[in-house]
This record gives C-alpha cells, sequence and structure tokens, in this order.
C-alpha cells in the first residue's frame, strides 16, 4: 500500500498547474520532489513552501536531456528513500510559438517545433516513467499520474504541435495502464477539462472566465489516496469534479476510460 504521507515527483512544478498541484500535495503532508528548468521559480516555490505540512526538494532541470530523468529520479531516492508517485506535468504549449493564441495551422509549423513538442510533451514524460518503474515494481507499489489534455484538443484545427504531442502521451499511458495491470502500479491521466489560466496559453482576453490551475488538487489528492490503490486505466477531468459529493462518487462522475478505450475496437488477428 502506498504510505500516506507520500513521495511524489512533479515536473513542471514551478508554475501554472504544477505549482498549484505542488503547493496542494504540500498542504496535504505529502513530500515533493518539485522539478522545473525554472530556477527562479523553484525558488519562490521553496519560500512558498516553508510551514506547509510536506517537505519539498527542488531541481532545476530539463527533462529533455535523458542525464537529468536519471538525475530526477536519483535525487527523489536519495532525499525520501521511496518514489511512491509521479506526475508528469511538465509541458510546452502553443504560446511558446505564438503568444496570441490564433491556430497555428498544420502547414504552418516547422519540423523542428514539432521535434522540440514531442521531445517535451511525450518524449519526457514516457522517459520519466521509465527511470521510476524499476523501484516501484520492485516494491509493487506506486501511481504515474499524467496531464493530458482534453480530447477535443488534440483534434481541433490549427492545434497539430499541442494536440497530437499530447495525444501521443495519453496513447502511451495507456499502453503503460495495461502494461502494469495485476503489478501492484498504476496509471491514470488527469485532465482539467478546460482552457486554464496558465502561462501555457498565452496572452487574450477573458482570462478570468478560465479554469483555474487549482482544481486539479482534489482528483490527484484521491488518486493518491489509499481508496484509489486499484484504480488503473483512467482518465480524470478535473473540471467535473464534485468535492460535495464523497471521493468516490466524484471520482465516477469525472471519470472514463484513459484514451479512447470506450471507442476502441481492438484489431482482428489470426488464431
Amino acid at each position: 500500500m502506498v504510505a500516506n504521507n507520500n513521495a511524489v515527483i512533479v515536473t513542471g512544478a514551478a508554475s501554472g498547474i504544477g505549482l498549484a498541484m505542488t503547493m496542494g500535495l504540500l498542504n496535504a503532508g505529502h513530500d515533493v520532489t518539485a522539478v522545473d528548468r525554472n530556477a527562479a521559480g523553484l525558488a519562490e516555490l521553496a519560500r512558498r513552501a516553508h510551514g506547509l505540512e510536506g517537505n519539498v526538494e527542488t531541481i532545476t532541470a530539463d527533462l529533455v536531456h535523458a542525464d537529468s530523468v536519471a538525475q530526477v529520479a536519483g535525487a527523489a531516492l536519495m532525499r525520501y528513500g521511496r518514489i511512491d508517485a509521479l506526475v508528469n506535468n511538465a509541458g510546452i504549449g502553443q504560446a511558446s510559438v505564438r503568444r496570441d493564441r490564433r491556430p497555428i495551422r498544420f502547414w504552418e509549423t516547422t519540423p523542428e517545433q514539432w521535434g522540440r513538442f514531442i521531445a517535451v510533451n511525450a518524449a519526457a514524460p514516457i522517459n520519466m516513467t521509465r527511470a521510476v518503474l524499476p523501484h516501484m515494481l520492485a516494491r509493487r507499489s506506486g501511481r504515474i499520474i499524467t496531464v493530458t489534455t482534453s480530447l477535443g484538443t488534440m483534434v481541433r484545427e490549427g492545434y497539430l504541435l499541442y494536440g497530437s504531442s499530447k495525444a501521443a502521451t495519453e496513447a502511451a499511458m495507456a499502453v503503460l495502464a495495461a502494461d502494469l495491470a495485476g503489478s501492484g502500479v498504476t496509471a491514470n491521466v488527469l485532465v482539467p477539462g478546460g482552457v486554464t489560466d496558465t502561462p501555457l496559453v498565452g496572452d487574450g482576453p477573458n482570462r478570468e472566465k478560465m479554469l483555474k490551475p487549482a482544481i486539479m488538487v482534489p482528483p490527484l489528492l484521491w488518486l493518491l489516496s489509499a481508496e484509489a490503490r486499484s484504480v488503473n486505466a483512467k482518465r480524470f477531468i478535473a473540471a467535473d469534479w464534485d468535492s460535495a459529493l464523497p471521493p468516490a462518487q466524484a471520482a465516477d462522475k469525472a471519470g472514463a476510460p484513459i484514451a479512447w478505450l470506450s471507442i476502441a475496437r481492438m484489431p482482428i488477428e489470426p488464431t
């Protein structure tokens, strides 16, 4: 069973959704290894975390680099002696290419941009997961929680870079969940459910109407609970989480099969 006081790695922890989830974990008494490229943001996180229930270890790293992935896993084990959960949150949005939030048409993208989005949004979560899995599998306990995006965003016009790279991540997590069945380790996806007020979305109006990053905290805390230890291959939409309900009921309301399993038809194979 995962300990009540979990040791959790959160990537992309210095801002936006990652910062909200990290603060939520610390407030709930979990110990966090907070990872980000932004050293100044991590320093501010450490300042804000002073005096909270949980402990925080900050690591400045770019997870595109393989040596950084190993460094993070090693540092988390050295600090806390175990890794109970990995929250794959680090990512880049289309605001890194165009700040005004206008769609970027398929033919406007470059191979270099595509390569960067795949490296950050798809390859880094897979490599980070691969780094922690041997430890979790040996203990027969662990949670992999990956932030992707709404299914509609994966296929909407002008979102090749962000949508497709996040779709690749979700497909990978679906494969992982199937591979992990019965191992004691689980893999699930958590998404906000709409445009969220973070640096990833770029500039533009109506920020006050956007979802707030803190909505991710209640479903995240539940996914780390003993009640959720057998939950695997699910995607949870934070915007649909009703905190007025008992957590298990809120999870039923906000949850669905990971990726596209509800409509998937497995291929015909010769027998």
